[in-house]
C-alpha cells in the first residue's frame, strides 16, 4: 500500500505541488534536505510549484521561502489560499457598452459576486495582519453591518482604520456565534486547522471555519483539500493530473485534497501528525501500522510514505 521511497517518480513526475510548512520549513528554518531535495528535482526538468494554505498572498510566501535560504529560481510560482482569496474578492472593472458608458464592478464566481462589501476580518495580529488594499472592501466592527466575515488569522480583529485589535479565539468565537444565527457567509483564506511552528502546533483559521460550520454558518473554503488550489497549480504550469504528484504533512488538507483533484501525493510523517504517530524528532520513521490506522481515520489515502522531503 506504500513506499518508503519515490525515487522511481523522480524521472517521470513533471510537476510538484508542495506544501510548505511541515514539507520544506517550520516556519523558522528548512527541513534537513529540503533545499538539496529541491536541487536534485530541478535538475530533472519538473516544475516545482508552491502549493500553500497561507493566508498570505504568493509573491509573500516566495520571499519567505527566499528568506529561509530557499532559491526561488527553483520553483515555477505559488498558489496560496490568501492569493485565491484575493483574486477572487477583486472586483474587476469591466465597461458596459450604453449611451451613458457606465462602468461597473463584477466578480466572476457568482458567489463572491453575491457577497457585498463589508466585512468582518478576522486576521493576525502578532504575526503581521494581512493587507486588503485594492479589494474595495469596506472592513466594519458591528455585525449588523457586515455582508460577510474574512477569516485570514485567529489572533484578532481588523479595525477599519487598518489596525488590529488582538483577540482571543474564545472572543472570535462569540463573533462567530453572532453571525451565524444571522446568515452572515464566510470566506476563509486560510482553511488548515493547525500548522507547525518550530515543533509547535498554531490555530489556524480552518478551526474557526469549521466551528463556524458547526453553527449552522456557510463556508466558502479557499485551499486544500478544495481542488480549485490543486487545479491552479496544475494550469500554472500547463501539467495533467496524472503527471502530477502533491507533498505534504496533513491528511486531512493535504493528502485528501490531492485525492479529490485525482493525483498521486507523498504524505511527510513529520508535520502535523507526528505527535498522533509518536515522533519525537523530525525524520523519525513511523511504525507502517500506525500510519495505515491514521490514513483510515481521516480517510484520505497517499500514494507514498515519507519521514521528511529527503532523498
Amino acid at each position: 500500500m506504500f513506499s518508503k521511497c519515490v525515487n522511481l517518480l523522480v524521472v517521470r513526475v513533471q510537476a510538484w505541488l508542495l506544501d510548505q510548512f511541515g514539507v520544506l520549513h517550520d516556519g523558522k528554518k528548512p527541513y534537513p534536505g529540503a533545499i538539496s531535495t529541491l536541487e536534485m528535482l530541478a535538475t530533472t526538468g519538473a516544475k516545482m510549484v508552491v502549493i500553500s494554505n497561507s493566508s498570505r498572498r504568493a509573491s509573500t510566501t516566495i520571499d519567505k521561502l527566499k528568506s529561509l535560504g530557499f532559491d526561488p529560481s527553483l520553483f515555477a510560482g505559488a498558489i496560496t489560499s490568501g492569493e485565491l482569496t484575493h483574486q477572487y474578492l477583486l472586483r474587476v472593472e469591466k465597461h458596459i457598452s450604453n449611451i451613458f458608458g457606465i462602468y461597473m464592478n463584477r466578480r466572476d464566481d457568482t458567489w463572491f459576486a453575491a457577497l457585498g462589501r463589508s466585512c468582518i476580518h478576522m486576521t493576525w495580529s502578532d504575526r503581521g495582519a494581512i493587507s486588503l488594499e485594492g479589494l474595495g472592501l469596506k472592513v466594519v466592527e458591528n455585525v449588523e453591518e457586515a455582508d460577510f466575515i474574512l477569516a485570514h488569522g485567529t489572533e484578532g480583529m481588523g479595525l477599519p482604520s487598518g489596525d488590529v485589535r488582538p483577540m482571543s479565539l474564545q472572543d472570535l468565537e462569540k463573533i462567530l456565534e453572532i453571525c451565524a444565527s444571522k446568515k452572515i457567509p464566510m470566506v476563509v483564506a486560510n482553511p488548515d486547522y493547525v500548522t507547525v511552528e518550530a515543533r509547535a502546533l498554531r490555530v489556524m483559521p480552518g478551526t474557526l471555519a469549521s466551528k463556524f460550520e458547526k453553527l449552522g454558518g456557510e463556508v466558502r473554503w479557499m485551499g486544500k483539500p478544495d481542488k480549485i488550489i490543486y487545479k491552479s497549480a496544475m494550469a500554472m504550469v500547463g501539467v495533467d493530473a496524472c503527471d502530477s504528484i502533491a507533498v505534504g504533512d496533513s491528511l486531512h488538507h493535504d493528502i485528501k485534497g490531492a485525492n479529490a483533484a485525482g493525483i498521486q501525493s507523498v504524505f511527510i510523517i513529520g508535520g502535523i501528525h507526528a505527535t498522533e504517530l509518536g515522533l519525537d524528532s523530525y525524520g523519525e520513521v513511523a511504525d507502517l501500522s500506525s500510519v495505515q490506522t491514521l490514513v483510515s481515520k481521516y480517510d484520505a489515502y497517499p500514494s507514498y510514505v515519507l519521514p521528511s522531503f529527503s532523498w
